[in-house]
């Protein structure tokens, strides 16, 4: 079966390279490029088939956290991994606060560039332990947290920021127009996918990451009130 790779990095000596490294390391996968983030989401519009994205955080219609924020909205189920120069461990930290499936830098050699992506592909969660300024404990908790919060769907991810929130599912039903007894039913799975057995504990959880600026983004749009990109990007990363 042929991995579907994207790369989106509008520098074009750095995509020449790391689409050159990964097709000739990694054995049956197939690398297409992107240079902007409207790119990119019309390659994967056009086809959902791709297995992993490789996402460079600087791009001409995006800068910083909000070209990662805007494709995990829109595609929740796809592990994205951030490939920057920014190798700061705050930054690296909120690029997993973002939904991420890992961080990559560009000054990472070519064996452990294979290696992380070779991960990545294989459902793990890549990030040098010493970029994240933790110790090894916080950081494997960190890294296990974000797996799970990524296995959730983004109507899931709704009523999680709802539970955030301290809505009772009578109130999330009205919210999101739906019956309570499907409110109840995703409760149940997110209870079920981030290993907890009461809605304190979930958001308890979430709260590890300072996730509520993030999961803002699936209710709020620029203008109507809700929650802009910019103002939650700058609170996700408020430290």
């Amino acid at each position: 079966m042929v991995t579907r790779i994207l790369v989106v990095e509008d520098h074009p000596l750095f995509a020449e390279a790391i689409c050159g490294v990964l097709l000739s390391a990694i054995k049956g996968v197939d690398v297409i490029c992107a240079t902007t983030l409207n790119e990119a989401k019309e390659l994967l519009d056009k086809d959902r088939r791709f297995d992993l994205v490789l996402l460079d955080l600087w791009l001409p219609d995006t800068h910083g956290f909000g070209g990662l924020i805007e494709l995990r909205r829109c595609y929740p189920k796809l592990p994205i991994v951030v490939v920057s120069a920014f190798a700061d461990p705050n930054v690296v930290e909120k690029t997993l606060v973002c939904g991420a499936a890992g961080f990559i830098s560009k000054a990472t050699a070519r064996t452990d560039l294979v290696s992380a992506v070779s991960s990545a592909i294989a459902g793990d969660v890549v990030v040098p332990s010493e970029l994240l300024g933790l110790d090894a404990s916080a950081g494997a908790e960190l890294k296990s947290l974000t797996k799970r919060l990524r296995s959730l769907t983004r109507q899931q991810l709704r009523v999680l920021e709802m539970l955030c929130q301290g809505l009772l599912n009578k109130q999330i039903a009205y919210e999101l127009e739906v019956g309570e007894t499907t409110v109840k039913a995703h409760v149940s799975e997110i209870l079920r996918k981030l290993s907890v057995t009461s809605r304190t504990q979930a958001v308890l959880e979430v709260s590890k990451l300072d996730f509520g600026a993030v999961l803002a983004l699936y209710d709020g749009e620029n203008g109507d009130g809700g929650i802009s990109t910019g103002q939650a990007v700058a609170s996700a990363v408020a430290v």
